[in-house]
């Protein structure tokens, strides 16, 4: 025991002669430049690229966008299969018999969280074979995944329907924390009614 005080001791003192640490200086201003022709910096942003932890200094634009439409999409879905089984239909199910969500997790058969991942590797296995392609999912351009030849054709339409799935996005994200809030902390959301 002695020898650990001692040791600690003698590291103590030396940390006095090593050099004093220079404070970095920012630079998000100068990488956020990257960030103000992107989709979604509207009204509620204030025209302005938004940016509180600056986290513009450390993390491309590209992978930032990307990031956030792929949690915008899938916060859309859960906010989805959140509200449907309480307000619209309740599949038959002889594995599930609640509609609440945090319990429908548990009750689901493993081979249907099984199939889930699959289904979400392919989707992933489809966009990037579509990034290879120099297809898009993430921005304006010619569409991954285009089935029902709904994606319209001129650029200004093109510019609306991704700020509009991005905001759309952007709320669901919102909305599933706020589900997520009102279920684990009762009477934390104002309007949710407890147990939801």
């Amino acid at each position: 025991m002695r020898s650990v005080v001692a040791i600690l001791a003698v590291a103590g003192s030396a940390a006095a002669f090593s050099p004093v640490a220079q404070p970095m200086a920012r630079t998000t201003s100068l990488n956020a430049e990257g960030y103000d022709g992107l989709v979604g910096i509207s009204l509620e942003t204030g025209k302005k690229f938004f940016d509180p932890l600056g986290l513009a200094e450390y993390i491309p634009a590209e992978w930032a966008r990307k990031a956030e439409l792929s949690n915008g999409r899938s916060a859309m879905l859960a906010t989805v299969g959140w509200f449907f089984p309480y307000s619209v239909y309740k599949f038959d199910s002889d594995d599930v018999t609640s509609v609440d969500p945090m319990k429908a997790i548990l009750e689901a058969d493993p081979q249907w969280w099984a199939q889930f991942v699959i289904f979400c590797g392919v989707i992933e296995a489809i966009k990037y074979r579509g990034e290879l392609e120099g297809k898009t999912y993430s921005s304006v351009g010619e569409p991954v995944v285009d089935y029902m030849k709904m994606y319209p054709e001129d650029q200004a339409a093109r510019e609306l329907m991704a700020e509009k799935e991005l905001k759309n996005g952007r709320l669901a994200m919102l909305g599933i924390a706020s589900f997520l809030s009102a279920h684990f902390i009762p009477g934390s959301v104002p309007g949710l009614p407890a147990g939801f």
